[in-house]
C-alpha cells in the first residue's frame, strides 16, 4: 500500500505512533504473507493515516535525522495484524479440496458410464450376436462424437504429426485387439464372468514385464498374483455356463490390453495430446484397423440378417439400444483417460479394481445371473488379489 504525507515540517503524524530512529521499541514482525513496502514522500502540508487494523513496522529507510542530505523519501515495509489462517494456505486447502472433489467426480462418471455400457453392450449381443460389427460400432461413435467436437471449436483439435501416429499405430493395433476379444468374449459369457476373467490382467502385465522387458518386482507383486490366478481359476472352474471362447477371448483382451499399456508408456513419452485427444486419435486409428476385418469376418449380408431379425424381435427399441452401448464405449473411455491425466497410475488401478466390482455387481443383478457361492468366493478372492496388487506394485 502507498501513502503519501504532505507536512510543514519534517514530521509527520499518523493514527498509530510509529517510534523514532534508534529507538528499542521498533518491532519486526515476521508473518507468512510478503511485506508490502509503504512509500511516504514528505511535502509540504498536512494529512492524516488511518486504518482499520493496526499497522506493524518491520524497516524504516532514511527516517529523520540521517547523516548527510535528507531524503524526502521515507519507505516502510508493514504488515497488517491479521491473527487469522494465512491466505496461502487457504488457497492450498481450497485448491486441495477442488481437486479430491474431481477426481472424486471422475471416478463416480467413468464407473457409472462403464456399467451402463456393459448392460446396453450385452443386451446387443443377445440379440445381435455380431461382435466384430458391435465393436466397429463403438469405435466409429467415438470417432464421429470426436470429429464433430473438433469441427465445432467444443474441443481443441490436437496438433499431431507423422511421427505422432507412427507411436501410436503399435498402440491401436492392441487396443483393437483387445476390445474385439473382450466383446467376442460378453458374446458368449455372461458380463460377471468376463470381468472376473480380466481382473487377471496385473498377472499378464508382470509376466510380459519380466520376460519380454527384464523388470523386477517386488516379492509383495509375486504374492498378489496368487489370489488373483486362484479366484480366477475358482471361479472359472465353478461357472454353470462356461464357454471355451468366452474364457480365451477374455484372456487374450488381457494380454492385448498390457500390451497397449506397455506401448503407450514407452511411445508417448514427451508428447502434449491431452488424455481425451489422445483417446480420440486410439479410436480413430483403431476404427481404420478393425474395419477391413470385420468385413472379412462377418461381412455385409450377415449383417443385414442378423440386424433385421433383432429389430422382428426387440423393435425399435433395438436401435437404441446399439447407439447407447457404441456411444456409452467409447464416453467411459474418455473419462478414464482423463482421470489418467489427473491422478497416479496407482490410485488409477485402485479405481480400475473398484469399476470391476460395480460391473460385476450390477450385472449380476441386472441380467439375474445364476451364482453359486463358490463362485462368486473365488471372483472375491481375484479382485482382492487385484487390490493387494495395485498396492504392492511400485
Amino acid at each position: 500500500m502507498n501513502c503519501v504525507i504532505k507536512t510543514s515540517k519534517p514530521s509527520f503524524s499518523c493514527s498509530d505512533p510509529i517510534p523514532k530512529k534508534g529507538s528499542s521499541s521498533i518491532v519486526s514482525k515476521f508473518q507468512s504473507l510478503r511485506p508490502k513496502p509503504i512509500i511516504f514522500n514528505v511535502k509540504p502540508s498536512s494529512i492524516s493515516i488511518t486504518h482499520k487494523k493496526p499497522i506493524y513496522i518491520s524497516q524504516i529507510q532514511d527516517f529523520g535525522g540521517s547523516i548527510g542530505r535528507r531524503s524526502d523519501e521515507i519507505v516502510c515495509n508493514a504488515y497488517e495484524a491479521d491473527h487469522s489462517q494465512p491466505l496461502e494456505i487457504k488457497m492450498d486447502l481450497q485448491v486441495d479440496q477442488s481437486e479430491k472433489m474431481k477426481i472424486g467426480l471422475y471416478f463416480a462418471t467413468w464407473w457409472s458410464l462403464n456399467v451402463v455400457f456393459n448392460i446396453y453392450n450385452k443386451k446387443v449381443l443377445n440379440a445381435f450376436p455380431f461382435p466384430w460389427l458391435t465393436s466397429t460400432l463403438s469405435l466409429a461413435a467415438g470417432s464421429l462424437i470426436m470429429l464433430v467436437s473438433w469441427g465445432t471449436k467444443l474441443v481443441e483439435a490436437p496438433k499431431t504429426d507423422v511421427e505422432f501416429w507412427k507411436t501410436l499405430f503399435p498402440v491401436a493395433l492392441a487396443h483393437t485387439i483387445g476390445h474385439v476379444a473382450a466383446t467376442i468374449s460378453m458374446s458368449k459369457v455372461a458380463v460377471s464372468f468376463t470381468h472376473i476373467i480380466k481382473s487377471s490382467e496385473p498377472a499378464f502385465s508382470v509376466f510380459v514385464s519380466k520376460f519380454f522387458l527384464g523388470e523386477t518386482f517386488p516379492i509383495g507383486v509375486y504374492l498378489s498374483l496368487l489370489p488373483i490366478i486362484g479366484g480366477c481359476a475358482l471361479s472359472a472352474f465353478t461357472e454353470l455356463n462356461f464357454n471355451m471362447t468366452g474364457f480365451m477371448g477374455a484372456m487374450i483382451s488381457n494380454l492385448a490390453f498390457v500390451f497397449r499399456n506397455i506401448f503407450s508408456k514407452k511411445g508417448m513419452k514427451g508428447k502434449s495430446v491431452s488424455g481425451m485427444n489422445y483417446y480420440a486419435c486410439l479410436s480413430m486409428l483403431s476404427l481404420l484397423i478393425l474395419t477391413p476385418f470385420a468385413i472379412a469376418m462377418e461381412g455385409p449380408q450377415v449383417w443385414e440378417a442378423g440386424w433385421q431379425t433383432a429389430v422382428t424381435q426387440i423393435g425399435p427399441n433395438f436401435v437404441w439400444w446399439v447407439v447407447a452401448q457404441s456411444v456409452f464405449y467409447h464416453l467411459y473411455n474418455q473419462v478414464s483417460y482423463m482421470s489418467l491425466d489427473q491422478i497416479s497410475p496407482l490410485t488409477f488401478s485402485v479405481g480400475n479394481t473398484m469399476k470391476r466390482i460395480s460391473v460385476i455387481v450390477s450385472s449380476i443383478i441386472i441380467f439375474r445371473t445364476p451364482v453359486q457361492p463358490v463362485n462368486a468366493l473365488g471372483a472375491a478372492i481375484a479382485i482382492l488379489g487385484t487390490f493387494i496388487y495395485s498396492q504392492a506394485k511400485p
